[in-house]
């Protein structure tokens, strides 16, 4: 049987795609539990600097295999559904302390354009479509779709996308600032892997405390996040790489960053 998920090492860099490319890389167990596994052993690989995540075929992912949740008898729990799969896995992004490059292909729907959305830094193709297809069949946009949404595009445009359901374009996605960048077809791969080969290339500790501060300043008040910065800054300032930062800034050559603690 074939992976769920592809993973491909480059140099410093970990590529994972998403690898049901018949269901339009739509999520079922084993993808589930696949994606997880390869997440965690990116988080414990000390050569992993940071991971492009991407889809096999025409499209990223339309979510959630409904043909994996036929109803046989009773009502579903789909709660649970969520609980076991979808919110680890935003979790697992967002707490991840490496930078993690997305790049979509053709269609994101459903949990699959908020699993998009969940990562760093987000590149699409032109082409590419994002939907919030959960009201078409009287749901809620989960996979923390509520959170993001509102955050990234306003409180409008995030009502209009959760109720009416309707596609955003890639350049839609940019110039509303829900992603980083949109870009012609042929040039999506190697722009995400340019993104995720410069961000290897970056003080992995420091990268780490960013994605920290930006990850609670949602939920902090200005004097939290002021504290936080204050905090963060602290033992950024004591990490080798920011000594070789100004070293190299003052002897006029790249800075070798290693992520060491000591």
């Amino acid at each position: 049987m074939d992976s769920s998920i592809l993973i491909t090492k480059t140099g410093s860099c970990t590529e994972l795609t998403l690898n049901r490319p018949d269901r339009l890389n739509a999520f079922n167990e084993m993808m589930h539990r696949d994606l997880a596994a390869a997440l965690d052993a990116a988080a414990a690989d000390p050569n992993c600097r940071a991971v492009l995540l991407t889809g096999a075929g025409r499209g990223f992912c339309a979510g959630q295999d409904l043909s994996d949740r036929l109803i046989t008898g009773g009502a579903p729990d789909l709660g649970a559904s969520i609980e076991t799969f979808y919110n680890p896995l935003i979790r697992r992004i967002r707490a991840l302390r490496k930078p993690v490059v997305c790049a979509v292909n053709g269609i994101a729907a459903g949990a699959g354009a908020n699993l998009a959305l969940a990562c760093d830094i987000v590149v699409a193709a032109r082409s590419a479509k994002f939907i919030q297809a959960f009201a078409k069949i009287g749901l809620i946009p989960d996979t923390g779709g509520t959170f993001f949404l509102p955050r990234l595009v306003g409180e409008a445009r995030a009502r209009g996308l959760a109720m009416l359901a309707e596609p955003v374009t890639a350049i839609q996605a940019e110039s509303w600032g829900m992603i980083w960048k949109a870009v012609d077809d042929d040039a999506l791969l190697a722009e995400a892997r340019a993104i995720a080969a410069s961000l290897s290339a970056q003080p992995p500790q420091g990268l780490a405390f960013i994605k920290e501060a930006l990850n609670a300043s949602a939920g902090n008040t200005l004097d939290a996040q002021l504290d936080l910065e204050r905090d963060l800054q602290r033992k950024a300032g004591r990490t080798p790489d920011y000594a070789e930062g100004v070293r190299a800034f003052m002897e006029k050559r790249a800075p070798n960053f290693t992520g060491s603690s000591e």
